[in-house]
């Protein structure tokens, strides 16, 4: 099975990857985790995207607060797909971040989740690699019929 890179732009933004990990163990979907910043370690982020494929990745999230140029950045340099999750920092509860992430040239695709869409970005890699893998697809509709058995016996609880 492909692996899915996790690249964040700051330490800061465990707390949404932890979010992704945890979605990508319950699928057993390996992973790895690297910071990397679009602006402090470009160098190293574009190694990182340049070789993601030879390196075994089928996609890649990549989580950014404010400017958020790390997706971007990142999709730039490779083909595979990028899912990225804008992080709130500073002042504006991650709008900053979501219109970076978002409003990418044309040619240069990134699947956007929302705000912290940490487990998100992780269900939609999860997708991707399902294309191509028939056993994480059963794992994958499995999840769906178990949340939705959740939601309904909340109602059968209501009612």
């Amino acid at each position: 099975m492909k692996k899915v890179g996790i690249v964040m732009g700051s330490d800061s933004d465990m707390p949404i990857i932890e979010k992704a990990i945890a979605v990508l163990k319950e699928f057993e979907i390996p992973y790895e985790v690297h910071i990397y910043s679009a602006h402090r370690t470009p160098e190293q982020a574009r190694d990182f995207a340049v070789n993601a494929r030879k390196n075994g990745f089928g996609a890649i999230v990549a989580a950014a607060g404010m400017a958020a140029h790390l997706a971007g950045a990142i999709a730039a340099n490779t083909t595979l797909p990028v899912v990225g999750i804008p992080c709130s920092s500073g002042g504006l509860g991650g709008l900053d971040a979501l219109l970076s992430t978002v409003q990418m040239p044309s040619g240069i695709p990134v699947a956007t989740v929302a705000v912290g869409g940490g487990a998100n970005a992780a269900i939609l890699c999860a997708q991707i690699l399902a294309v191509e893998d028939k056993e994480l697809a059963e794992k994958l509709n499995k999840k769906r019929e178990k949340d939705a058995a959740v939601v309904l016996s909340k109602d059968a609880a209501l009612q």
